[in-house]
């Protein structure tokens, strides 16, 4: 996929961030080209479930509008005080060292990024009401699958068919790089 190869400043901060800390699980880049890119259409509060070490939030931050906020949740604590070192002297950027349903009086959120890491966690049914009416989600880290319903090694995806057959969101896979795509789906 074509793109610049030169990154945003907050993302080589949230890289170097987690090189020092070890932490090698995070957000590609083509994914977060895609939350740069959404976020710069949205307003009010941005939110990712499974922080890490920054790395997602970083992208989110780098396309966020002005009149927008990011709230991201990570449950391991010293996860957590990497990426906030990040954000420290980001008011727009707040970091939570908690279990993400501990976010919920923070929404309806106007973009949700989630880990599709944990199914049982992030289906349809669990963030119907953290998300605004027009309101994004997005999941990554899965595999594109060219037939229905989709599979993953051998077995049937449930979450991705549950985010792409649920009448309540608009949805759709979205190939990110060739072994690669994610779901966006938008609240009816």
């Amino acid at each position: 996929m074509s793109a610049p190869p030169e990154l945003p400043d907050v993302v080589n901060r949230a890289f170097a961030v987690s090189r020092k800390a070890g932490y090698v699980s995070f957000c590609r880049n083509e994914t977060g080209r895609l939350l740069a890119t959404l976020a710069a259409t949205r307003g009010g509060t941005l939110a990712e479930f499974g922080t890490g070490c920054g790395v997602g939030t970083a992208w989110l931050r780098s396309g966020v509008r002005d009149d927008a906020r990011i709230v991201t949740a990570e449950l391991d604590p010293k996860l957590a005080k990497a990426a906030a070192q990040i954000f420290v002297d980001d008011p727009q950027v707040e970091v939570v060292s908690a279990d993400w349903s501990t976010l919920f009086d923070k929404g309806p959120f106007s973009l949700l990024f989630l880990d599709s890491g944990k199914p049982s966690a992030a289906g349809p049914d669990k963030v119907w009401d953290l998300v605004e009416e027009g309101g994004i989600v997005v999941l990554d880290d899965f595999t594109p699958c060219e037939h229905w319903p989709p599979t993953y090694a051998g077995r049937v995806d449930t979450l991705r068919e549950e985010w792409l057959s649920d009448d309540r969101f608009a949805a759709v896979e979205v190939m990110i790089a060739a072994d690669a795509s994610a779901v966006i789906a938008t609240r009816r």
